[in-house]
């Protein structure tokens, strides 16, 4: 079975580039663009990885996280924040709210692609 990841973002031309990149790497994707989608996605779903972005309508990325790790059955899911919120006290808010990395905008997507791999290993 294929690894699943979910993209977590509001512009469009940034979800469909990490689209585009994962599944060129064999993953299957799923994109929504808000948080409480995010949340619904993953109950429905159970992605291996979300790539979440943290400025998002209805639910922000940090609360999204939060209520991931909330949950006991979602231990093993990664997340990987990937956002342009790049100044230290966000890192540290979102590697604090559980997410297992951080990503800021702009990003090469060899990185992105390097650290999901890291995730999963």
């Amino acid at each position: 079975m294929a690894t699943h990841v979910l993209i977590v973002d509001d512009e469009p031309s940034i979800a469909m580039s990490l689209e585009f990149i994962m599944k060129k790497q064999g993953y299957e994707t799923d994109v929504v663009d808000d948080g409480a989608k995010a949340l619904q996605r993953i109950e429905e779903t159970r992605p291996d990885v979300v790539l979440l972005d943290v400025m998002l309508p209805s639910h922000d990325g940090f609360e999204v996280c939060r209520r991931i790790r909330e949950r006991e059955e979602w231990d093993e899911l990664k997340v990987l924040m990937i956002t342009a919120k790049g100044r230290e006290e966000d890192v540290k808010k979102g590697l604090a709210m559980g997410a297992d990395g951080y990503v800021t905008k702009p990003f090469a997507i060899k990185d992105v692609v390097a650290r999901v791999e890291q995730l999963l290993t």
